[in-house]
């Protein structure tokens, strides 16, 4: 009888056990994303198309690279997922509020995804165009409408705005400090254009969600960034700010003569400022193993993700450093003249 127990509690705990390595576990699975060649084509559209002005031919590649995320908040992962991404050299295992901040659905970080990634486009057209002393429009935009809120159904994503209570906007900060004036409860008018027309609407504010004495109409604005001729881009089902460096990189080598990429594949990843700083980003292991699997022989990546570069570099590619659009310029024109490369140094904390 003991014995018939014994096992009985046996088969309990496999059963556990094994249930247990099913069971959902807050993390997600950073893998290789897709490369798109910013020179290139996407299913017959040009990632970069440029016209009204005078343009001239490339050669080779500028790859964005991006990272695929599995196990959002819908999806999750389990324990035996987590644990093959532990063991994986080409996956990262990450806390799920890193990539996914508490409350927020999978469809609400997509929507933010975009705009990030839409903003990355306008800003990298400001820091080739800096780069090149061109002349850079610029006008103030609605990027987003939070569900429920005054604004939600007045104002729309894409409208620019114009004035607000009567004064001329100029800027992203202007625009929000306006609407920001006390009290809670006033009416905030604005004139917008939508579509070629323009629209005086007017709304009522509430308290802020997170700071009740500010007036809050529910709208998210951002400085879009134009030049006089026509700069389009032709991908729009990735997310995220990191691609902005290497459209930079794109509008740069169409409109100058000689080709940056000089026949050669290159990848690279980084944000960009409208100054054209180049910022950090996330999952650049990833990006360096599909950047390696792909063929490409050098790597651009930003000067501020050396900690997170040394130690995962794959074999047979080099990997630059920079911390500007100046840089990542001169980088490609070295490496095509054969001239010695920086690298991140071991110790990148200084």
């Amino acid at each position: 009888m003991a014995k018939k127990r014994l096992i009985s509690l046996s088969v309990v705990f496999v059963a556990l056990a094994v249930a247990a390595l099913f069971q959902p576990v807050p993390y997600v699975l950073e893998r290789p994303g897709p490369l798109f060649n910013t020179l290139g084509e996407v299913d017959g559209t040009q990632l970069v198309a440029i016209s009204g002005t005078k343009t001239y031919p490339t050669r080779g590649e500028l790859n964005m690279t991006t990272v695929s995320v599995y196990g959002g908040p819908e999806q999750g992962i389990d324990l035996i997922q987590a644990i093959g991404g532990w063991f994986s050299p080409k996956i990262n295992v990450v806390p799920r509020e890193v990539i996914y901040p508490e409350n927020f659905t999978e469809q609400q970080q997509q929507q933010e995804s975009v705009a990030d990634f839409s903003a990355s486009q306008s800003d990298a057209t400001a820091a080739a165009l800096n780069y090149l002393n061109l002349p850079v429009q610029s006008k103030i935009l609605i990027s987003s409408i939070e569900k429920g809120m005054p604004a939600d159904g007045v104002l729309e994503p894409g409208d620019v705005v114009l004035s607000v209570n009567g004064v001329e906007v100029t800027s992203a900060r202007q625009a929000v400090a306006l609407i920001r004036i006390p009290p809670v409860g006033k009416v905030v008018r604005m004139s917008v254009l939508r579509k070629g027309l323009v629209k005086n609407v007017q709304m009522k504010t509430v308290s802020h969600p997170e700071h009740a004495k500010w007036p809050f109409i529910g709208i998210g604005v951002d400085t879009n960034y134009e030049a006089t001729f026509k700069i389009d881009f032709g991908v729009d089902d990735v997310g995220g700010p990191s691609g902005g460096t290497m459209f930079a990189l794109s509008i740069i080598d169409k409109l100058t003569p000689g080709a940056l990429a000089d026949g050669k594949v290159i990848a690279g990843t980084g944000t960009i400022t409208p100054e054209g700083s180049v910022g950090a980003i996330g999952g650049i292991a990833q990006k360096m193993i599909a950047s390696a699997d792909h063929g490409a022989q050098l790597f651009i990546a930003p000067k501020s993700n050396c900690q997170d570069i040394v130690g995962h570099v794959p074999a047979g590619l080099k990997v630059v450093p920079v911390a500007t659009l100046n840089q990542a310029v001169k980088v490609l024109n070295d490496f095509n003249a054969k001239k010695p490369l920086a690298s991140c140094p071991v110790n990148s904390t200084k």
